[in-house]
């Protein structure tokens, strides 16, 4: 014996039905609704399209959850999946039979765990009339004549079978559905192309956005009137994908046209975190954003732009920034030595900051002394993170004395003082050693940290930046946690 559980008679019966299919598809007006989810799930994996088709048209329950199943895409078992829908939709039902949602995320879904959860058979004896409701139908609930279809989708510039296969689809019958895309990445698409895919998506039903494109002013203008449309973002991110050359090609903005584009974030009224990488119109404009934000966000990340002191001044007088979790400012260069608006910012959301992130802003002892003191008074931060900046051991010492007492703290990056590299600029390590563990003896007489990173700007016996998180599985830390690079070994 080799120990294992023989199968259950259910599942006998439904392998017995996999293998004669033609027998599987004319037991289902008789098979007991209570076996459509595991049949299902077990034609779907095996690839029974022609059962797969025949059971979405005969489904029992109001949601569809397919999605889930999606792990690995296959065009033909997909397109049963539509064709079964089709059928559905176009057959005779009696209310509370009727297909209402069709989920295509691939996320977890409590469905498949209520009804193929147990292979004992014990919900075999509950009766039709004794169907308990689907708990998630959230807000899927639909008005009748009309099937709400719930995706999220992730499209470059070439789509893939399943893709085109769903679009066109979409595109033939969308006056019969509602589309809910919940989550929409595009990367590397015209602005007419994106345009072509929101009058498929309703721009109204999109919760969360990414756009990865070669943003220019005139690109940001054509594509402002859908994102106003968007009432119910909660997620907006606006990422640069041509890098290499914006900087060198644009130099003269349109001020008016920005700011007619940015207004469009006034009918946000559901947003709460917001994105920007690489914009770089985006210096001298950020008060169009602000000024426009009716919402209070959680997290604001404007990471690789600039920023000018016209730009700062606005962030401490924005109502929306008032409640802020996470401030990330990764790669964003500040173009004055002032900080103070930024101090006042952070001392606004004192008791709501969570992570706040300076890495590689070029940031000197100047500007970082605009918002030590209050740094201290942001009880609720668990992260911080600024590595890869300029500053002195004394200022380093006195930005680590006002966050010692910051019991919540989780994980904190810092960077390698100044005086730990010689003239040349080469790290010198018996000094960067010193001067670490000086740092963590103000930490350690105040609290015990949990990770903490004192990072050098590169390694240069490697001749390669360093990443903190893989130099070292040490969890006692200074950089490195508390041991040099491994190569210096």
């Amino acid at each position: 014996m080799n120990g294992q559980t023989p199968p259950t008679l259910e599942k006998l019966a439904r392998q017995a039905l996999l293998r004669d299919e033609a027998l599987a598809i004319s037991a289902l007006e008789k098979l007991p609704w209570t076996l459509f989810p595991a049949l299902f799930k077990d034609a779907f994996n095996g690839r029974h399209s022609r059962i797969v088709k025949a059971m979405v048209a005969a489904w029992p329950f109001p949601c569809l959850p397919v999605g889930s199943l999606m792990k690995t895409p296959n065009l033909k078992t997909f397109q049963a999946v539509l064709d079964g829908v089709d059928m559905h939709l176009k057959r005779e039902f009696h209310p509370g039979e009727q297909l209402q949602v069709l989920d295509l995320r691939n996320v977890q879904h409590e469905f498949w765990n209520i009804w193929t959860g147990r292979e004992d058979g014990a919900c075999l004896a509950e009766t039709v009339d004794e169907r308990p409701v689907v708990k998630d139908l959230p807000r899927y609930a639909l008005r009748r004549r009309h099937l709400k279809v719930v995706t999220d989708l992730c499209l470059r510039l070439r789509l893939n079978e399943e893709q085109a296969c769903f679009l066109q689809w979409v595109q033939q019958r969308k006056d019969f559905l509602q589309l809910h895309c919940i989550n929409m990445k595009i990367w590397t698409a015209p602005v007419c192309t994106v345009k072509e895919i929101l009058n498929v998506f309703h721009p109204g039903r999109i919760e969360e956005l990414e756009l990865n494109l070669a943003w220019n002013v005139s690109k940001l203008a054509r594509f402002a009137p859908c994102l106003g449309e968007m009432r119910s973002l909660r997620k907006l991110s606006l990422k640069n994908e041509d890098q290499s050359t914006f900087r060198l090609a644009y130099r003269i903005v349109d001020t008016e046209r920005i700011s007619k584009a940015f207004a469009q974030f006034s009918k946000l009224h559901c947003l709460q975190h917001l994105s920007i990488d690489d914009i770089y119109f985006l210096k001298d404009h950020m008060k169009h954003i602000l000024r426009s934000l009716k919402t209070r966000l959680e997290t604001l990340s404007i990471n690789n732009c600039e920023m000018s002191m016209s730009d700062l001044k606005y962030f401490p007088l924005s109502r929306s920034l008032r409640q802020l979790k996470h401030l990330d400012f990764r790669g964003t260069e500040f173009l004055t030595s002032c900080l103070q608006p930024l101090g006042i910012l952070l001392e606004n959301v004192a008791g709501t900051l969570k992570s706040l992130d300076f890495q590689r802003c070029n940031m000197d002892d100047s500007q970082l002394t605009d918002l030590i003191p209050v740094l201290s008074k942001c009880s609720q931060l668990t992260k911080v993170n600024f590595s890869y900046n300029d500053f002195s051991t004394p200022v380093l010492k006195d930005l680590l004395h006002h966050t010692a007492n910051l019991t919540k703290m989780s994980e904190e990056h810092y960077p390698a003082s100044l005086q730990c590299y010689n003239a040349s600029g080469i790290i010198d390590e018996n000094r960067y050693a010193q001067l670490c563990q000086e740092l963590m003896d103000i930490l350690v007489a105040v609290r015990n940290p949990c990770r903490i990173f004192f990072c050098t700007n590169a390694c240069h016996v490697c001749d390669e930046n360093c990443d903190p998180e893989e130099c070292s599985e040490n969890e006692e830390c200074c950089v490195f946690h508390l041991e040099l690079c491994s190569c210096w070994q």
